[in-house]
């Protein structure tokens, strides 16, 4: 959490020096932030930080998602232009791993962000998220999917 503060300082200062203080220029002074503190940590040394290990998955996360996030999109959009749509929608339960509150809340939301899936319930015992999917071709496609793609990199990101 120290190194995290000390990058926000440091875009903070790079704001200032530069004179601008905008969204964007922030991210930069961020950025630049980043790469000087992993210079300035020896690679044993940050072996131990958990700062740059969570800040790639972070990154890793966010990519992840954004490409799920554009191919879901894509096959809604194409669907929706064919003259015979090939949506075979279904609600199916996938058993999570997630535990807490916030990573079972955290999943439910990335789940239905995503075009053509959304959250419905979580079973009483908090081990099953119950989802509607507008192609459910294989339940079982649908679960490994989504316990291997999100649920995973979400709950690496989290713990």
């Amino acid at each position: 959490m120290q190194l995290f503060v000390t990058n926000v300082l440091i875009s903070l200062l790079w704001a200032l020096l530069t004179g601008k203080v905008s969204v964007g220029n922030l991210a930069i002074g961020f950025a630049l932030g980043y790469v000087a503190l992993v210079l300035l940590y020896p690679r044993s040394e940050e072996q131990k930080q958990p700062y740059f290990k969570k800040s790639m998955q972070g990154i890793r996360f966010v990519l992840f998602f954004t490409k799920e996030l554009v191919v879901s999109s894509w096959r809604v959009a194409c669907d929706v232009v064919k003259p015979l749509p090939e949506m075979r929608p279904g609600v199916v339960g996938i058993p999570i791993d997630a535990e807490t509150d916030l990573e079972i809340t955290l999943l439910a939301n990335v789940i239905s962000l995503t075009p053509g899936t959304l959250s419905l319930d979580v079973s009483e015992d908090r081990k099953t998220l119950y989802i509607h999917a507008m192609y459910v071709v294989n339940p079982d496609d649908l679960r490994k999917e989504i316990k291997d793609g999100l649920e995973r990199r979400l709950l690496e990101l989290l713990r």
